[in-house]
């Protein structure tokens, strides 16, 4: 079975392509529009792997980070922070609050295979 993901963003061409992508690569697809859409679909779909945006309607990706975090069913979930807030500040939050990774937006689409691949202990 292949390793699921959900996209969590607001932006429609982004999910469009990230879920392109993925699937591609053969990765199976879940999708969330705003953060408490992200935090149910995780308890819901326990994914193998979470790109998280940070910036997004109702619950900011900092909040379900640190929500998923303290839920003991899916505290094993990998995140990876994907998301326009690049600062060093943004980044440390992200990181402090219990992300596994952070890739800022524009991403290189192979780059960003790489870290799904990595993170998810797939050879590349």
């Amino acid at each position: 079975m292949s390793p699921k993901i959900l996209v969590a963003d607001d932006e429609p061409n982004i999910v469009i392509s990230l879920e392109y992508l993925l699937k591609r690569e053969g990765y199976t697809v879940v999708i969330a529009r705003d953060g408490q859409e992200a935090v149910d679909a995780i308890v819901r779909e326990q994914p193998d792997l979470v790109l998280l945006d940070v910036m997004m309607p109702k619950k900011t990706g900092f909040e379900v980070c640190q929500e998923v975090r303290g839920l003991e069913a899916v505290q094993a979930t990998k995140i990876l922070m994907l998301t326009a807030k690049g600062r060093d500040t943004d980044v440390a939050k992200g990181l402090a609050l219990g992300a596994d990774a952070y890739m800022t937006k524009p991403f290189a689409t192979r780059e960003l295979v790489q870290k799904v691949a990595e993170m998810l202990g797939q050879a590349v």
